[in-house]
């Protein structure tokens, strides 16, 4: 996936004059033909990711759309304040392309897992965020943000995953209405769609239609394609590879009090509070913190069954 979202920063940089890459130490031969071929708009930075988004701000500010590119909790932790007031601040065409979103990093410890990125990000004014669930979404969906204006996070996986969204309208902030069903909805975003498919079938074994919206755009987040998939169910659960507070499950639960839906049966799937300790891989970890299709099917299962 990421050397998918770079391979589009490189042909929307011969298309568009406007468009420079920066990088952070990442290493021999990243985006070798752009660095050749546009050397004047290509920057591999050290290990300093509060420099590279000045950079990257001073640079927008003089009408670039500039891509930086680093591991993603090096962005939400390290560079926070230059994100928030040199950026968004100022509403700049910054595009951050963060590498190993959520537990992809899992090898490395806490120290490399990007579990609260959704929530740090999400709560800043005019960001944009972005987590496709597979490359040919994330290709699609990158489209559409070279043409809005703003910054925004792009939350990559961590690649090869299995190729499972449609071919469908994609528009900035559209959620994807992915599987049909009558009595429970299961809202996703980025890699957690695949085990929300997992989980529909094995709800259906046992008696339970689930059905399936995928979010793409966190925030802006498609409010409106959620109240309209809820029409008929009993519950609503939410999923995703971020602790419970501030991600998707919390944006939906705060919309969630203060509509008319307020009351319906609703779970968050997600990770606790807490920074992960068990060593392992990410399947491993996502697993053993039960975001997964068995995590999906439990919560599902337990609200139906109490409503």
């Amino acid at each position: 996936m990421r050397q998918d979202s770079l391979n589009m920063v490189y042909e929307f940089a011969k298309a568009d004059p406007r468009v420079v890459f920066v990088g952070s130490d990442l290493g021999a031969g990243v985006l070798q033909r752009f660095r050749e071929e546009m050397p004047e708009r290509f920057f591999m930075e050290g290990v300093n990711e509060a420099a590279i988004v000045g950079m990257a701000a001073g640079m927008a500010a003089e009408g670039c759309v500039v891509y930086v590119n680093t591991i993603a909790p090096f962005f939400v932790r390290r560079a926070y304040e230059q994100i928030a007031l040199d950026v968004c601040l100022h509403n700049l065409d910054v595009r951050f392309i963060a590498n190993g979103g959520g537990m992809v990093y899992a090898p490395l410890g806490p120290t490399h897992m990007a579990i609260e990125d959704f929530a740090t990000m999400r709560v800043l004014p005019n960001m944009n965020i972005l987590a496709p669930a597979d490359a040919p979404e994330m290709r699609r969906q990158m489209r559409v943000l070279h043409g809005i204006s703003g910054p925004c996070y792009i939350r990559l996986g961590k690649g090869n995953e299995p190729d499972v969204t449609p071919e469908t309208v994609t528009e900035h902030g559209r959620a994807v209405e992915i599987r049909a069903g009558d009595d429970v909805l299961v809202v996703t975003t980025g890699v957690m769609l695949h085990a929300a498919f997992e989980a529909a079938d094995r709800l259906q074994v046992n008696g339970i239609s689930a059905g399936i919206l995928h979010c793409p755009w966190v925030k802006p987040l498609d409010f409106a394609a959620i109240e309209a998939a809820l029409a008929g169910k009993r519950a609503l659960v939410t999923a995703e590879e971020h602790v419970a507070a501030g991600g998707l499950g919390g944006a939906v639960a705060e919309w969630l009090a203060e509509s008319a839906l307020a009351g319906l049966p609703f779970r968050r799937v997600a990770l606790p509070d807490f920074f992960p300790d068990h060593y392992g891989s990410q399947a491993e970890l996502m697993a053993h913190h039960g975001i997964d299709a068995a995590g999906i099917v439990n919560a599902a299962t337990h609200l139906l069954a109490r409503g």
